[in-house]
C-alpha cells in the first residue's frame, strides 16, 4: 500500500518547503514548516528569523527557504567579515596606510559600488525573510510586531551601508577638490611637518588672492605636539628661504618699502613673476611659504588655503560656534573716510561682549574685524575661531550636517597636500588632539607691536627654535612685549606681556576672563553708546571701550 506522505523524489524536491509538509514536520520541523505550529512558536519564529537575517545575512535564508540563496548570502557575510578584520589588523599595524588605501581614488569609488550593493543585497533579505516569516500565520498584534522590527532591522544594517555609501562618494568628490593629486610625499623637516594656514581674501576690488592671516601649524612627526605661530599680515622685510625664486629678485628681503608687506607677496608673484614658478599652481602661495620659511628659519613642506568669501558656509554648515567674547567688535561699513588712519565710515553692526552663538556672517567678521584695535588683537580672534570650529566639530555634528560641511569645505580650502599623503597628516591630527598647544605670534604679546616693522630675524629664529624644542630659554630680551591697550576694566592675566618662555603650553584659550561689558562708570555698554561716540567723531572712547576684544575663547 502506498504511503500518502512519503516524500517526492523526483525533481521537484528542490522545491520540498513550498509544498505542504507531512503531518509528522509540523511538530518537529516548524522553522521550515510553520504551518499549523502554535502562535508562541510562531511568534518567537518571526523575530528569529528576522534577527539572524540582521546578525548573519543569509542565515535565514538557510534555515527556512533557499538554501541556495542562503549559501551566497552566507559566502558573502563570511568575505565581508573577513575584509573587516583585516581593515581592523591594518588599523593596528599602520593607521596612515589603511586611511590612504580609503583615501586612494580607484579604491574609494569600488567601496562605493561595494558598499551601494550589500546595502541593496540586505535590504533583499530583510524583504525574503518578511515572506519566509509568513506574517498571515502570525496573530495581528505580533504580525504588526514583525513588520515594525523588520524595518528597524533594515534602516540599522541596509540604511547604513546606503549612509556609508553615500558619505564616502561625497567624501572622495571632496578630497579631489581640496587636495592636489597623487604627487610626492613630504618629509618632516627635522622632526616635524610644517603647514601654512593663510586666510585669503579674493574680493572683486583686489588683483589676486591677499592672504590677510598666516600661521604656520608645526606638528612633531612622531608625537603629534603641536605649535602654532602667527605672522603678522604687515610684517616687512620677509626673508625668501635659500632655494627660492624670489631670493634672486629680493636677494635682500622684500624691501622695498611699506608696500612690501609680507601678504602682498601673494599678489605680486601672482601678477608679475609667474615664470619663476613653471608647472605650479599657484606661484603666489608657494612663494608666500618661501617667504614665510625664510622668515621663520624652518621649512614650511605645504600649504593650506581658506578663502574667507566661503568661510561663512563653512561655519553655517557647522551649525555656528559658540565664543566667550571680551569686548565688542564691529561690522564695519564699506566706507572709508580716512584710509591713513582705518577709519571707517558707521558701523554696519557690532558683535556684543559675553557668550556668543555666532552663525557664518558674524564668525567672518569676529575673524576678520581690525577697526578701533591693531592686527594682533584680530589674530587673537582668529586664533579662538579655529579653536571653536575644531572643538565643536564632534561626531555628532559630522554625521548630521557631514555634507553640508563637505560641500562647503570644497569651495573653502585649497591646498598642495597630495591625497596620497592624507592619512598620515590625518594619523598625526588623532595623535594630536587632546594634546597642549604651544603658541608664538611675532608680534604682541611675544614682540613689541613695532617689531614687525623692523623685525630681527635672528632673533625671530631663536624665538621660533626655542619653542620647537620645549626650551624655556625662549625669550629674546632685547624685544619687550608691549602691553595691551588699556580696557574700562583691569586687564586679565591673559591679555599681559608674555615673560619667560616662547609660549605657554594652552590646549586652548583659557576662558578664565571678564568681558568687559560696562564702562569704567559702570553703565552697560549699548550698540546705541557705540554708534553715538562714532556720530560724534570721538574714535578714542570707543577705543577705550572695545581694547580688549582680542580676549575670546571657545566654548
Amino acid at each position: 500500500m502506498t504511503n500518502s506522505y512519503a516524500p517526492s523524489r523526483g525533481p521537484e524536491r528542490h522545491n520540498a518547503h513550498e509544498q505542504a509538509p507531512r503531518p509528522g514536520a509540523v511538530l518537529t520541523d516548524p522553522v521550515r514548516h510553520p504551518a499549523g505550529a502554535p502562535a508562541p512558536v510562531l511568534a518567537k519564529r518571526a523575530f528569529l528569523l528576522i534577527l539572524i537575517t540582521l546578525l548573519v545575512p543569509g542565515s535565514a535564508q538557510t534555515v527556512a527557504g533557499s538554501r541556495r540563496l542562503g549559501r551566497v548570502a552566507l559566502r558573502t557575510t563570511l568575505t565581508v567579515w573577513a575584509v573587516l578584520i583585516a581593515a581592523v589588523l591594518l588599523l593596528i599595524a599602520s593607521r596612515p596606510l589603511l586611511i590612504n588605501v580609503l583615501a586612494s581614488p580607484p579604491v574609494s569609488l569600488l567601496l562605493v559600488v561595494v558598499l551601494a550593493a550589500l546595502s541593496l543585497g540586505w535590504a533583499a533579505l530583510f524583504l525574503n525573510t518578511f515572506r519566509l516569516v509568513r506574517p498571515t500565520l502570525l496573530a495581528p498584534g505580533i504580525r504588526l510586531g514583525a513588520a515594525a522590527a523588520l524595518v528597524v532591522s533594515m534602516v540599522l544594517s541596509s540604511g547604513s551601508l546606503g549612509y556609508a555609501a553615500y558619505v564616502l562618494n561625497v567624501s572622495r568628490d571632496a578630497i579631489g577638490s581640496m587636495f592636489s593629486g597623487f604627487g610626492p610625499t613630504i618629509e618632516p623637516s627635522e622632526g616635524r611637518y610644517n603647514f601654512l594656514m593663510m586666510g585669503g581674501d579674493a574680493g572683486a576690488d583686489r588683483t589676486g588672492r591677499r592672504p590677510d592671516s598666516l600661521s604656520v601649524i608645526s606638528v612633531d612627526a612622531k608625537t603629534g605636539q603641536t605649535a602654532i605661530i602667527s605672522v603678522p599680515r604687515n610684517l616687512q622685510n620677509a626673508q625668501f628661504s635659500e632655494d627660492s625664486p624670489m631670493r634672486a629678485v629680493y636677494p635682500d628681503g622684500y624691501d622695498c618699502g611699506n608696500d612690501c608687506l609680507i601678504n602682498a607677496i601673494n599678489t605680486e608673484v601672482t601678477n608679475d613673476h609667474q615664470e619663476l614658478y613653471p608647472g605650479v599652481a599657484d606661484p603666489g602661495a608657494q612663494a608666500t611659504v618661501e617667504a614665510v620659511s625664510g622668515t621663520l628659519g624652518i621649512t614650511v613642506q605645504a600649504y593650506v588655503l581658506v578663502d574667507m568669501d566661503g568661510f561663512s558656509k563653512l561655519i553655517d554648515a557647522m551649525g555656528g560656534i559658540k565664543i566667550k567674547a571680551g569686548g565688542w567688535v564691529p561690522i564695519s561699513s564699506g566706507e572709508m573716510l580716512d584710509e591713513a588712519n582705518g577709519i571707517h565710515g558707521m558701523p554696519l553692526g557690532w558683535i556684543a561682549a559675553g557668550d556668543q552663538h555666532l552663525n557664518g556672517f558674524h564668525a567672518l567678521w569676529y575673524a576678520r574685524s581690525r577697526e578701533f584695535v591693531d592686527d594682533y588683537a584680530r589674530i587673537q580672534r582668529q586664533q579662538c575661531v579655529q579653536q571653536a570650529m575644531l572643538k565643536q566639530m564632534d561626531p555628532a555634528t559630522l554625521l548630521t550636517r557631514f555634507e553640508d560641511i563637505a560641500q562647503a569645505g570644497t569651495q573653502v580650502v585649497e591646498s598642495n597636500i597630495s591625497a596620497s599623503q592624507l592619512g598620515s597628516f590625518v594619523d598625526l591630527a588623532l595623535k594630536a588632539k587632546g594634546q597642549g598647544v604651544d603658541r608664538l605670534t611675532i608680534g604682541p604679546p611675544d614682540f613689541d607691536a613695532s617689531f614687525s616693522t623692523v623685525p630681527d630675524f635672528d632673533v625671530i629664529h631663536t624665538r621660533v627654535r626655542a619653542l620647537l624644542d620645549g626650551s624655556p630659554a625662549a625669550q629674546a630680551p632685547a624685544v619687550a612685549a608691549d602691553p595691551q591697550p588699556a580696557a574700562p576694566a583691569p586687564a586679565p592675566a591673559e591679555a599681559e606681556p608674555a615673560t619667560g618662555s616662547a609660549a605657554a603650553a594652552d590646549p586652548q584659550p583659557s576662558s578664565d576672563f571678564t568681558p568687559v561689558t560696562t564702562t569704567p562708570d559702570g553703565e552697560p555698554i549699548t550698540r546705541e553708546m557705540l554708534d553715538y561716540f562714532k556720530s560724534q567723531g570721538d574714535e578714542q572712547s570707543i577705543r577705550n571701550l572695545v581694547a580688549s576684544n582680542g580676549l575670546c575663547a571657545p566654548l
